[in-house]
């Protein structure tokens, strides 16, 4: 029982400091935390996948255990390190090239976004207001469809 609780601490250890470095404006530190996120979660579902045993390959034997282990969750953890990587690829890519652009690794905040976040409800909907409505939002459901009538068409034969 003790071993279950050490390693559901260390887990959740684990995640709340991928936590901590994804909410930094670092983009590597947020490389990082998604990085200790993903290997957390890892780590979560082997320890939900239950106790080792036999290899779960047809004829394969095994002294040790009589119950034959569940692959489904080596194949999840397998997928999740596969599109770890994929990720971590292109916050690779995105922190260079961010790099490259501003010489800077910190995410800054979008102008356009800081000014509407400091606009009070009223001048937000004073903006909207002025927005023409979606086109057939208001279409009337009694008419005719445009499809059903064909020009020239004088009725079914």
């Amino acid at each position: 029982m003790t071993s279950y609780i050490v390693q559901l601490v260390l887990i959740g250890g684990v995640t709340s400091a991928g936590v901590y470095l994804l909410l930094e404006r670092s983009l590597v530190r947020m490389l990082m935390g998604l990085l200790l996120i993903s290997n957390a979660v890892n780590l979560l579902i082997l320890f939900a996948g239950g106790e080792s045993g036999r290899p779960p390959i047809r004829g394969a034997t095994s002294s040790s255990s009589e119950h034959t282990v569940d692959p489904l969750t080596h194949a999840m953890i397998l997928t999740a390190i596969v599109i770890t990587m994929g990720v971590a690829a292109f916050v690779l890519a995105l922190a260079y090239r961010s790099y490259q652009l501003t010489t800077a690794d910190e995410v800054s905040d979008d102008p356009e976004d800081t000014r509407v976040s400091r606009l009070s409800d009223e001048e937000a909907t004073t903006i909207d207001a002025d927005r023409p409505p979606p086109p057939g939002l208001y279409k009337d459901t009694d008419a005719p469809d445009e499809l059903d009538a064909v020009p020239g068409d004088k009725g079914s034969r």
